[in-house]
């Protein structure tokens, strides 16, 4: 594979759009379900199925859109610092919906927001890496201003996607697409913050690093 090769502005910020709008499409489109059993249905218990719908799809697409406001979006001024304790709130709303449970063992700090940008869409990444289930541990080392992450993705078979380890040493995918995109952002946002980016799997653990780079 050769070097990953550099994304306009515009193409970067239409991938990532598209890949926001593509997770949030399917709780958007249960609401919309779930308003159309309402105005057509009769029956009491369908309209109390479909007010359940609506109820928990609409806390997913919040859920999801608060983690992609944080994960993808500007989040303040140039500079800014994000409390960590936000960055787990939106976590572990996102994961409340995922089959895997997160086990955040950061302590309360302010750190800038391209760091915080950096462990959400790493979250992301082990999230894919479980993909039947079990737990992501959340670590970090160092200081707020200059940390290290260590993420575990421990479960049942856990495997690292497809390209994803290339990805992040930073090769070419096969395809630059919004699927691609996301592990490419996070290459992106580890070389704006002066890390570099591990992935490795053994039996029942896929462990994701992110270290200064020397």
């Amino acid at each position: 594979m050769s070097a990953l090769k550099e994304l306009s502005s515009m193409d970067l910020a239409a991938l990532v759009a598209s890949r926001v709008c593509h997770d949030i499409i399917s709780p958007v489109g249960a609401i919309t379900n779930g308003l159309e059993v309402l105005d057509e249905e009769g029956s009491e218990d369908m309209r109390e199925f479909a007010m359940d719908l609506i109820r928990k799809s609409a806390r997913q697409a919040s859920a999801k859109l608060q983690f992609a406001r944080l994960a993808f979006g500007a989040a303040g001024s140039a500079g800014a610092e994000i409390d960590l304790g936000d960055a787990q709130v939106v976590a572990t709303g996102f994961m409340e919906n995922e089959k895997s449970n997160l086990n955040w063992q950061l302590d309360r700090h302010l750190m800038p927001k391209n760091f915080v940008k950096l462990l959400l869409n790493l979250i992301l990444i082990a999230n894919q890496c479980v993909p039947r289930g079990g737990e992501i541990k959340v670590e970090m080392s160092g200081t707020p201003q200059s940390p290290s992450f260590t993420l575990n993705a421990a479960g049942l078979n856990p495997r690292i996607p497809l390209g994803m380890k290339e990805t992040l040493s930073g090769e070419e995918p096969e395809r630059v697409d919004a699927h691609s995109v996301q592990p490419i952002y996070s290459l992106l946002l580890a070389r704006e913050c002066g890390m570099e980016l591990t992935i490795d799997k053994d039996e029942d653990c896929v462990k994701i690093t992110a270290l200064p780079t020397e």
